[in-house]
């Protein structure tokens, strides 16, 4: 009896070392398809397009490489200041409205940038209400600046992503507490000098991880820089592949985009790797400065403005149109679109999740510096715009299309057509690749819960890999499991440029119903829509504040 015993306890062992196997070997092989995808791009160079570049360098190359630097260097400049300068006045000083701004901030990250890049337009163009309602007023030869420019494209990019400067800067100004600016008053500094000379410097790190995280979403949008007809790379990718329908020249201006991407993604890990921050209390007992008279009316009024610019008029905006059209809105192909959004993102939330958990399981399973570096580097794929993650799974999807197509003709006598290049397995890879570094940070959060006694606890009573995973996991790990998979749910039913590039025939979304209404200037019938969008995308910016809440 006890050798049979030791022999099936022998061969449960076996059969646990094979299925945890099995799962490392799944996770290597993610992580090299997802890791391929992110330099596949760079591969297009081995396929010259000469014609399609003097093309290129004779019309539209400089005019990209100047609307690019002029975008990212406005953009930098007006998310550093706006969330700066906000992140200080609510961690640091006490004014009406203080407790209600310091969470409300945060609510544009709900909205997208390319909503907010139309409703702009719809309401301060030539045509728009506010500009016909001056002219009756004072004239019809009152001009205002016009909103399809630099500057206007500048500025709505900046109001949607302050937020990522803010909630950084203002973890690093609450860490610091108010001894610090008293230690410098206390050295005869004025309280802008000791703003200047040691807050700013001491917040630094954090200031340049949110900006760079701003830079690379500026660099990766598509939707705000369309609809204001503002040609960057990411719109060049886009008319080079649908209208010079050349995929390998997309490719080529791809991978330049993707250097770009790359240096702003090496400047946020540089400056997390020199983050330094020293807590001179707890949080909740920080003494804030107190503003009396007109700097108090001035730092509510600048909190005010900012977040009825960034959210509360275009979503009053969004209310309004879409009052006037939800009747005949509200249709068979409105729900259609509700429809496949809803599938589409509930598979990748599931899909990303089951990933990240796996990833987490296979790391405590085997840690070290080798997967460590592996997962990050599956990982990276958020860094990559959807353009370039689009036309790197193209490339792929294509290329095995075209081997398929030449078996089936050989054998069967009929082609296989878009089986694979255009499909929702293709579109799920897409995501999977885009936002794997989104469900993987809640999932990798709840895994410090789980500590080494609990799995040799486990193990000493003869549980097995997957009975560890089922019994000690999963349980334990509910609650960041289901943040993980809302955060990618509601990232899925925003993205656009990669949904609009690979989706199948029949599956548009509502970010595509999106972009193909505002490609027509039908603004009102894009607001439901979008405020769709907008209030799913609520729930995640919800979780964030609770987490975030001094």
């Amino acid at each position: 009896m006890d050798a049979l015993a030791q022999a099936e306890g022998g061969a449960l062992r076996i059969a646990g070392a094979s299925f945890t196997g099995l799962w490392r070997w799944a996770a290597w092989l993610i992580v090299v398809l997802a890791g391929a995808h992110i330099l596949l791009p760079f591969a297009a160079w081995l396929d010259p397009q000469p014609e399609i570049w003097r093309h290129l360098a004779d019309t539209v190359l400089g005019e990209l490489l100047q609307n690019t630097l002029i975008l990212s260097l406005g953009v930098g400049l007006g998310v550093t200041i706006i969330g700066v300068g906000l992140a200080w006045l609510t961690a640091m000083c006490e004014f009406p409205g203080r407790r209600v701004f310091d969470w409300a901030l945060m609510l544009p990250l709900a909205l997208p940038a390319y909503v907010l890049a139309f409703v702009a337009i719809g309401l301060l163009d030539f045509s728009g209400p506010l500009q016909t309602s001056l002219r009756s007023v004072f004239g019809d030869d009152l001009r205002l600046p016009p909103i399809r420019s630099a500057g206007g494209a500048i500025a709505v990019l900046a109001l949607a992503l302050y937020p990522y400067v803010y909630l950084l800067a203002r973890a690093a100004f609450l860490t610091q507490g108010r001894s610090l600016m008293e230690s410098a008053r206390m050295l005869g500094l004025s309280p802008w000098q000791a703003f200047a000379r040691v807050a700013l410097p001491t917040a630094r790190p954090a200031i340049a991880a949110g900006l760079a995280l701003a830079l690379m979403e500026t660099l990766a949008d598509f939707g705000a820089v369309y609809i204001f007809n503002f040609d960057t790379f990411t719109t060049a990718i886009y008319k080079t592949w649908f209208g010079l329908f050349n995929l390998s020249a997309a490719a080529q201006l791809a991978s330049l985009l993707l250097l770009l991407v790359g240096l702003a993604l090496f400047a946020e890990q540089r400056s997390r790797g020199r983050a330094r921050f020293y807590s001179g209390g707890k949080p909740a007992a920080l003494r804030r400065y107190p503003l009396r008279g007109a700097r108090a009316y001035a730092a509510t009024g600048a909190a005010l403005l900012v977040l009825s610019l960034a959210f509360v008029i275009p979503l009053a905006q969004l209310v309004m149109w879409s009052m006037q059209t939800m009747r005949g809105d509200i249709n068979p192909a409105y729900l259609d679109y509700v429809t496949h959004t809803v599938l589409l993102s509930a598979s990748a939330a599931l899909l990303i999740v089951s990933v990240a958990l796996l990833f987490g399981f296979v790391h405590r399973r085997w840690p070290g510096a080798l997967s460590r570096a592996a997962v990050r580097f599956a990982t990276l794929g958020y860094a990559l715009p959807g353009t370039v993650l689009a036309v790197s799974i193209m490339l792929t999807f294509t290329a095995l299309q075209n081997h398929l197509d030449g078996l089936a003709q050989a054998w069967l006598g009929q082609g296989t057509g878009f089986l694979l290049s255009s499909s929702v397995a293709a579109l799920l890879f897409a995501y999977l690749v885009r936002f794997l570094a989104v469900g993987h940070g809640p999932v990798e959060g709840a895994l410090t819960r789980i500590t080494p006694a609990m799995e040799m606890a486990a193990q000493s009573l003869g549980a097995t890999a997957r009975e560890t995973l089922w019994r000690i996991y999963l349980p334990l790990l509910r609650p960041g499991l289901l943040a993980a998979a809302l955060l990618v749910f509601v990232e899925v039913m925003k993205e656009m440029p990669a949904t609009l590039l690979l989706r199948p025939f029949g599956w548009d979304t509502l970010a595509v119903n999106i972009f193909e209404l505002t490609s027509e200037g039908e603004w009102a019938h894009a607001a439901l829509p979008a405020l769709t969008l907008v209030l799913a995308g609520l729930f995640p910016v919800m979780l964030l504040m609770r987490q975030s809440r001094v």
